[in-house]
Parts: C-alpha cells; sequence; structure tokens
C-alpha cells in the first residue's frame, strides 16, 4: 500500500483544511462493498453509505471528516488540494478527506461503486461555495476548526500521525485567513 498526501489552503469560500488529504493506494485489496464498510467500521468510520460514484458538483462538509472507498470500478475527482487537483481512484483505494476540503466526481467506469464514512460516526452536511453567504460561511470554518482529529485512519486503523503533525494554523497561513473573517464579521 501506498500513500499519497496532498496538502491545501483557503481559497475563496472553500476553507480547505491545515490537515492533509490522503489517498491509500490498494488498502483494501479487491476492495467490496463488504470489505471496505468493515474497516470503516472496525476503525471507528461509521454512518456509512454505499452509492455509484459521489455528487457530480463541488461540495465540502463542516461536520465531520470524511472517508472514500472504491470498492468497484474507477473514479475521477477534482479536488479543492494543491489549488485543484484531479485524481483517479481504483477499487480497493480509500481518500481520508478532511472537512473543509471540495470535491467532485468528473469520470467514472460504468460499474462504478464507492462507499463512505465519517468520523466517529457523526453526521455530514453538503456545503457549495456558490451558495454560501459570508456569515454562513464563517459559521462552516468553526464548526470544521472544533473537529478533533480522529482516533484512528479509517483505512489503516493507525494513528492519524499525518494530522497530528500537520502545521499549526500559524504555521500553513491559517492566521491570515482567521483575521480576514474576523475583519468581515
Amino acid at each position: 500500500m501506498t500513500v499519497e498526501v496532498y496538502t491545501s489552503k483557503p481559497e475563496g469560500m472553500i476553507p480547505n483544511s491545515r490537515f492533509p488529504l490522503l489517498i491509500h493506494r490498494g488498502a483494501i485489496p479487491g476492495g467490496g462493498v463488504d470489505a471496505v464498510k468493515a474497516r470503516f467500521r472496525e476503525n471507528g468510520w461509521c454512518n456509512n453509505w454505499e452509492y455509484p460514484g459521489v455528487y457530480e458538483y463541488p461540495h465540502f462538509h463542516s461536520t465531520s471528516h470524511e472517508c472514500l472507498g472504491c470498492a468497484r470500478g474507477w473514479m475521477e475527482f477534482n479536488l479543492s488540494v494543491e489549488g485543484w487537483t484531479r485524481v483517479r481512484i481504483e477499487a480497493g483505494d480509500v481518500i481520508v478527506m478532511p472537512a473543509g476540503v471540495s470535491h467532485e466526481m468528473v469520470g467514472h467506469s460504468e460499474d462504478i461503486m464507492m462507499c463512505g464514512g465519517y468520523a466517529g460516526g457523526r453526521d455530514w452536511d453538503n456545503i457549495q461555495e456558490a451558495f454560501l453567504t459570508p456569515e454562513m460561511f464563517q459559521a462552516a470554518v468553526k464548526r470544521i476548526m472544533m473537529l478533533p482529529i480522529p482516533d484512528k485512519d479509517p483505512a489503516t486503523g493507525d494513528i492519524l500521525h499525518q494530522w497530528h503533525d500537520a502545521p499549526s494554523s500559524v504555521d500553513g497561513g491559517w492566521n491570515d485567513f482567521r483575521d480576514g473573517l474576523d475583519a468581515s464579521a
């Protein structure tokens, strides 16, 4: 299994995250809905679902971090990391997505089946930048900043060292972002 790490910073009214987005390649060999969901639940990422893809418009979550596992087929995402990055995942791959990172499906195989889960089984929301007011955006950012780091990585069951080792808001440029929020309040 290999891990890809993608960083992000605030962009427009997309908060992104100081935590890196992780893609675990081949985390669940062969994929499969039951295997993917079982791995997520075993590592504390519940409130699971299965669906042929994800939304085909950019959106982010402010109430939970999300994991996405490809159970069958392949899918291409646009992700608001390192600018906007297109990635392709295949059966057995798992994405660990911090709250605030925008994502959308932009391509997929005919047999695509994705599974999702949320840290600690939290409920999720669906936020689209195009419909945000400054007040709604500020509220979403506050919810994101209050979320705890999950106990375990949904793919490996290990401690999320990449998140614990992430730069503080000062080092990651988040103070400038927060100052901008305070000025708009």
